[in-house]
């Protein structure tokens, strides 16, 4: 069954046109990458998604529900966790405070966190701008696991991080679509470790969606067209 789906969205800066044709379906527990080079619509479709930007044209529809009139925070309380680019922790609150600042009740809590990220639990009362890079990257998914989201999004997770780092956070993603269900939207550009946990992929190309389809079938031909320098 579909749990998210985009239909022919349109959305704006402004009087500057940042999304032209994006068209996107997300399973119920399906990991979806969602792809292309630098500045060619994937952090606005999340935006939009997430309603921090409201689409001008076109449909989103969320479990059935069309999110065009919601705010963000009903979108998050709907069901829709994110973890930002950038992570945007809380610095001057403590790890188990950043934890539970947006918690709901569920399945996921400070023990279940604890127990993805070993190193959280060892840091509950350290401030998170004490932190290393990768500490707070799995302080940042850990928080929104902790809002017990049907979709989690997770816009560059590994950008910037050791290599070391990476491998936890991809090992932690496999975890979690092995063992919960639970549907994922990730933006990398690690066509190798992507492939490791995405079922399906979409390519935006200048705001539009120009492939869509199961991991597996994506070419050479198709990757270098689209994602190569």
């Amino acid at each position: 069954m579909s749990l998210l789906k985009l239909s022919h969205v349109s959305a704006f800066y402004g009087p500057s046109q940042a999304l032209f044709d994006v068209h996107l379906n997300l399973a119920e527990g399906e990991v979806l990458a969602l792809m292309g080079r630098n500045g060619m619509g994937k952090s606005t479709t999340v935006k939009v998604i997430c309603r921090m930007l409201k689409h001008r044209g076109g449909q989103v529809v969320f479990d059935r529900n069309d999110l065009g009139a919601m705010r963000p925070h009903q979108a998050a309380r709907a069901g829709i966790g994110l973890v930002p680019e950038g992570r945007r922790c809380f610095p001057n609150l403590t790890v188990r405070e950043n934890l539970i600042a947006a918690a709901r009740p569920g399945a996921w809590d400070l023990e279940t966190v604890g127990k993805l990220f070993p190193r959280l639990s060892e840091r509950h009362d350290q401030k998170a701008a004490l932190l290393s890079g990768g500490e707070q990257q799995m302080l940042a998914i850990g928080r929104a696991l902790m809002t017990n989201p049907r979709l989690l999004i997770l816009d560059e997770a590994t950008e910037g991080l050791a290599p070391v780092i990476r491998q936890e956070i991809w090992q932690a993603v496999a975890r979690l679509k092995a063992e919960t269900g639970l549907s994922i939207i990730v933006i990398d550009k690690s066509i190798r470790e992507l492939a490791g946990v995405a079922d399906s992929a979409v390519i935006l190309e200048k705001g539009r969606s120009v492939w869509n389809g199961a991991f597996g079938d994506l070419t050479h031909d198709v990757t270098d067209k689209y994602l190569g320098v």
